[in-house]
């Protein structure tokens, strides 16, 4: 009887996990838009700790494709913060300066994180002068992750 009951039991979740899928499958595609933003304000944290350009450039990109989001324009927090060798973003050689510029003039908030600095001696000339810091990046992001903001790692 036990055996039976299994039995059953199997067939009616492979069934189910056969169903539910060509169910949400028949969805007109042409109707779906993507979520709807129903909340009042969205929270977004972006880390970035690598110093390849693809990397630094598509974290702009995506930093600069959420704000021009138009569910979620006015309706959002966002910051990037930068450690480890995503240093590279935030250095008055790098050439990224007029896109990082353009995000903070857009108010999203720019953090170096100082352990960083002081791991690699880099000092605050060496970076642009209108960055926010932090004491440690992945502080910053354990805080903000239990503050409810969403964490990005692209």
């Amino acid at each position: 009887m036990k055996t039976l009951k299994t039995i059953t039991m199997l067939f009616v979740t492979a069934l189910l996990g056969a169903t539910v899928p060509a169910l949400a499958q028949t969805k007109d595609p042409s109707v779906f838009h993507g979520a709807e933003a129903t909340k009042a304000h969205y929270k977004a944290a972006y880390q970035l700790d690598s110093e390849e350009p693809d990397k630094i450039k598509g974290t702009l990109r995506n930093i600069q494709n959420a704000l021009d989001d138009p569910r979620l324009k006015g309706k959002l927090d966002l910051e990037l913060v930068v450690h480890g060798p995503g240093v590279a973003a935030f250095r008055k050689d790098s050439g990224y300066e007029e896109m990082v510029k353009k995000l903070q003039d857009r108010g999203v908030t720019l953090s170096m994180c100082e352990n960083t600095m002081r791991e690699r001696k880099i000092s605050k000339d060496e970076l642009f002068p209108f960055l926010s810091y932090v004491p440690s990046g992945n502080g910053e992001l354990i805080i903000r992750g239990q503050e409810g903001w969403t964490i990005i790692h692209p």
